[in-house]
């Protein structure tokens, strides 16, 4: 018999993408900043991790910036 064996899965690089700006970024870099809103886990870019960073640091949810 002739049988292929399947091709094993490729891992596949997950897509970041900022909450604020929309930026993406292949997988997630180490610059970036994570925060979990309502239970929900939101990503932001370091340009707006930087420009917030006062907020982020006082914990003010994203909506306030």
């Amino acid at each position: 018999m002739n049988e292929r064996t399947p091709e094993p899965a490729q891992p596949r690089t997950p897509t970041a993408v900022c909450s604020r700006c929309g930026t993406t970024a292949g997988g997630l870099p180490v610059t970036w900043t994570c925060s979990v809103e309502n239970g929900t886990r939101l990503y932001f870019c370091d340009t707006c991790a930087r420009d917030h960073l006062r907020s982020i640091e006082s914990r003010l949810d994203s909506a306030w910036w």
